[in-house]
């Protein structure tokens, strides 16, 4: 297949692309996504096959305005309105009940569907010009970091899909907060730029999902993707190593002399004291920046040869709980305590 590249004044083309049932790499302020028609079971599975996605992982479903939402969920309940008022057009997806219309295959067949209406302009312009919402799930294979740059996308899926649009980088770079509203208490399923800490400014107390921390029996069905598999993965393997920066640097100095093939992903704060190759993922101080970078360091260190990355552990707080959420999954949950040694 050829992949037809169009740049950021092309919306037009890439939603007749879509009306057309074909699939189209879109760029969001949170990452690249991979976009079809939300009707269109055919079109959704050429997305399944694109990316190598499991059949049993939802997908998320984008609006372009507000009021849509009545054309996928059933119900929009009072809280719903509230984050809504609040966070759209932005970063936060809602699980919510779906409707009839929603077909199977978005659901994974869950009577529920995630719903969010985007804040990138070119994003919500597509979905406008398809005239229906859009499923659009991480634009790269699946199991693999996810595309927060152009240059990630075409890496990926280039003779994949029918077009990519070149939208430049994404600005938050992870992947949108998801709160399931099913329940009386708000459950967040997975952490992203709107942290808990703000949604419970506007809605009160809500819940962190245990999933967030912590690896799921593999057949427990879920509501939200980023969940039940291994997921933002170099080809090296990832560890976290938990410590103060001396012990950090100590540790990924003396294993590069013993392996010379490591990796650290670090904060800037630790760069004088390593000694071996390093990529900054921003400062420990600056989640943001801890964000935007984390799944293009991934990605480079496969192409500086590491085989194994040794990543500094960052906070569970704020935007920082997003960032560690996905490093955990990337390093399939294994963690060093320099500590403790554990």
């Amino acid at each position: 297949m050829d992949t037809l590249i169009l740049n950021e004044n092309e919306a037009d083309k890439a939603a007749e692309i879509i009306k057309s049932g074909g699939v189209v790499g879109i760029p969001t302020e949170t990452v690249y996504g991979l976009a079809a028609n939300a009707f269109d079971p055919n079109a959704i599975k050429k997305i399944f096959l694109a990316k190598g996605r499991p059949a049993d992982n939802p997908l998320i479903v984008h609006i372009s305005k507000t009021e849509d939402v009545f054309k996928v969920v059933s119900e929009f309940n009072k809280k719903a309105e509230i984050l809504a008022k609040n966070f759209w057009p932005g970063p936060l997806t809602m699980i919510l009940p779906k409707n009839k219309q929603v077909p199977k295959i978005v659901t994974a067949g869950a009577d529920s569907v995630a719903v969010r209406f985007p804040s990138h302009v070119v994003a919500r312009k597509i979905i406008e010009l398809s005239g229906v919402p859009l499923v659009a799930p991480s634009a790269n294979l699946s199991g693999k970091p996810s595309t927060t740059r152009f240059s990630h996308v075409l890496e990926d899926l280039n003779g994949k899909v029918d077009a990519i649009i070149n939208g430049g980088d994404c600005k938050f770079g992870v992947e949108s907060t998801v709160i399931s509203l099913l329940e009386s208490t708000p459950r967040i399923l997975r952490p992203g730029a709107i942290t808990p800490e703000q949604i419970e400014k506007v809605i009160g107390k809500i819940k962190i999902d245990d999933s967030v921390f912590h690896k799921i029996e593999k057949d427990k069905s879920v509501l939200s993707p980023g969940i039940k598999y291994k997921h933002y993965s170099p080809d090296a393997e990832v560890i976290i190593l938990k410590g103060e920066k001396e012990d950090y640097a100590d540790f990924v100095n003396k294993t590069n002399i013993k392996r010379n093939d490591v990796l650290a992903l670090c904060f800037d704060e630790d760069i004088p004291l390593i000694d071996a190759p390093y990529i900054s993922y921003g400062s420990k101080k600056d989640s943001l920046s801890q964000a935007h970078n984390i799944f293009d360091g991934l990605r480079k260190a496969d192409k500086m040869g590491a085989k194994a990355v040794y990543v500094h552990y960052c906070d569970t707080d704020g935007l920082s709980l997003a960032v560690y959420n996905r490093l955990i999954r990337a390093a399939g949950f294994k963690i060093i305590d320099l500590k403790n040694k554990t």
